[in-house]
């Protein structure tokens, strides 16, 4: 029998479990969940449709044969056009610098606060190898970190200070496209790095937001963003970002 992705089988773990506990819902929401449990493209390979430009320069991203390029000048933050609670993100990246830094932001503001480049939220680290090596973090996997930014709190699954490290090293380096996989459930985050889950947080303060990419200095590609959303939780205001102006 042929094995299932790591994708595959989260998807499919979240849709029999929402079925086998809504099998008695009425036909509407019935119909409701199943558009809900569909892949849907962030990035459709022509342009920047569904992001804002959140403090960036003009140039600072681009698509060129089909990838979402970002130059990583000046530091700063493109984000999508909506807010999303609970879902799984797909996404590729590939760094093209020795010690590349970037990320994704999840469940975040929609702009930084006064004096900061980049927003409150959770950072879903994307590193380069050598910046471990430049920074003397050779201690731990510290890309596929995770950890809240600008105060916001979370819980690490795998401790290193206030920030959840990975527990395996499997990122590919400069020029290398790596895959991650986040799942994003009611203020819990799993991360799965090029097909295996090895990193997560519990318990943030936020669990509806956006979703960010970071601009950090480093010319980074990315291509192949997609998000499965998944059926909402009881989240309250004060466990949500507030919406873009």
């Amino acid at each position: 029998m042929k094995k299932l992705s790591a994708i595959g089988l989260v998807a499919l773990v979240v849709i029999a479990g929402y079925a086998l506990t809504n099998r008695a819902a009425p036909a509407a929401e019935q119909d409701s969940a199943a558009r809900l449990l569909q892949w849907r493209d962030l990035f459709n390979g022509q342009d920047l449709t569904g992001w804002v430009n959140v403090n960036t320069a003009p140039d600072t991203w681009s698509v060129r044969d089909g990838l979402l390029v970002c130059s990583g000048q000046p530091i700063g933050v493109m984000r999508t056009d909506r807010q999303y609670e609970n879902f799984i993100l797909q996404i590729e990246w590939r760094h093209m610098e020795p010690g590349g830094n970037s990320g994704v932001f999840v469940w975040s503001e929609p702009t930084p606060g006064p004096g900061q480049r980049l927003p409150r939220g959770v950072e879903v680290q994307m590193l380069e190898l050598e910046w471990a090596v430049q920074h003397n973090q050779t201690d731990a996997y510290v890309h596929g970190e995770m950890f809240g930014t600008m105060g916001l709190e979370t819980v690490p699954d795998n401790p290193r200070g206030t920030r959840s490290k990975s527990i395996e090293k499997r990122c590919k380096g400069k020029g290398q496209w790596n895959e991650y996989i986040v799942v994003c459930v009611d203020g819990v985050i799993k991360l799965s790095v090029n097909g295996k889950f090895v990193n997560g947080i519990s318990k943030a303060q936020v669990k509806k937001g956006y979703l960010c990419l970071e601009s950090e200095g480093a010319e980074i590609h990315f291509r192949n963003i997609r998000i499965m959303e998944l059926p909402p939780g009881v989240t309250t205001p004060e466990q949500t970002a507030s919406l873009a102006p």
